[in-house]
């Protein structure tokens, strides 16, 4: 069994991930770190530490092969804000914004292309307007497609959706409908994320729950077919890609542990060897950057068993899958191959579509 697992520190560049943690409202479902409303710090000032932050790590990761620019919600901020945060990743292979499609128009898309980045991750979350008002979204399902639209004549070849899974009150067929209505677009990219209700938010104090979980099984396994059919690659259980080009680069880093640095509160770094994460929160991360020190408030260093049980459940959520040596169940994986849920292909153990279905599961019996 091997326990020098994919993640050591390695040289090469790295990635880069930045948290802008502001939003002009908070959806219901949220859980991640956000500030709804007026910022409470200058966007200048906001750039101005992240960069100083970046600048800290310099020595240790380099340049950068990736941006990824996420939150919150990125397109709140300015265009000279957004512009100073693509050079961060000058010279990346990909540079990557997420967009609200509210916020956008034809002269801001061309200016964000003009800036840098090449790719877009649009948060349509769905193309029915009854989804989207349950949702506490800010845009309608036509300011999404003119936005999708918009951002093609920009020039944004590889622009991508995000989709929600379960909404309240939404029927498979009506999410059917809306994937339908997606695809129809021809996305470079796809990503669907089942609803989760995550503690302390709107959603969970209303009691509201995700679907069923063979209700949730049947339409990941209907969204699957209906994607792979349209010519899409299903390479993580969430994305799906027209062709491994189109991958997400820089997401691809998380699942293969592979190196990144995150800036901004709440942000994740991880070097190879050492993950550690920033305050959540805006002012402890501020003064702490502007004092000069590294804001960040917490970390571990996994030790080779440790990395490899996490290879093993975050690989086992790729098409890629992982290399058999990390399989410390050889009986298992026996048992799981005849089940249909894995196939072993030159040294490598992947999952089926329906072994993606069971990814945590894969995981816990091949450890």
């Amino acid at each position: 069994m091997r326990t020098d697992a994919p993640g050591s520190p390695r040289g090469g560049p790295a990635g880069l991930y930045v948290h802008v943690p502001f939003c002009a409202s908070k959806c219901p479902y949220c859980g991640f770190f956000s500030v709804a409303g007026t910022p409470p710090v200058e966007a200048t000032r906001f750039v101005d530490a992240l960069t100083r932050e970046a600048a800290l790590h310099r020595d240790r990761f380099g340049a950068f092969d990736t941006l990824y620019v996420g939150g919150g919600t990125p397109s709140v901020l300015p265009d000279d804000a957004l512009a100073r945060i693509a050079a961060l990743g000058a010279g990346a292979a990909e540079a990557t914004v997420e967009a609200n499609p509210g916020d956008l128009d034809p002269g801001r898309l061309v200016r964000l292309r003009a800036a840098g980045f090449d790719r877009l991750s649009l948060g349509v979350q769905s193309l029915d307007d009854s989804d989207l008002r349950v949702l506490g979204r800010r845009h309608s399902a036509a300011d999404a497609v003119r936005a999708f639209r918009d951002a093609r004549a920009a020039g944004f070849a590889n622009a991508g959706i995000d989709l929600i899974r379960g909404v309240p009150g939404q029927s498979s067929a009506a999410f059917i409908d809306v994937l339908d209505r997606a695809v129809a677009l021809a996305p470079a990219h796809v990503s669907v994320y089942d609803l989760t209700v995550e503690e302390g938010t709107p959603f969970a104090s209303r009691g509201v729950a995700p679907p069923c979980e063979d209700d949730a099984a049947d339409l990941f396994l209907a969204t699957s077919g209906r994607l792979v059919a349209a010519g899409y690659e299903h390479y993580e259980v969430s994305n799906f890609a027209r062709g491994p080009t189109l991958r997400s680069r820089h997401n691809s880093r998380y699942w293969n542990r592979m190196p990144y640095l995150g800036v901004g509160p709440a942000a994740h770094s991880f070097d190879g060897a050492r993950r550690w994460w920033n305050p959540r929160s805006v002012e402890r991360w501020l003064a702490a950057v502007e004092a000069g020190r590294d804001p960040a408030e917490g970390g571990e260093t996994l030790t080779p068993e440790q990395a490899r049980l996490e290879s093993l459940a975050l690989g086992l959520r790729t098409l890629d899958g992982i290399d058999a040596a990390l399989v410390g169940d050889p009986a298992a994986l026996r048992r799981l191959h005849a089940g249909g849920l894995l196939e072993i292909v030159e040294g490598r153990v992947r999952p089926t579509v329906r072994g993606m279905l069971a990814a945590d599961r894969l995981a816990r019996d091949l450890a």
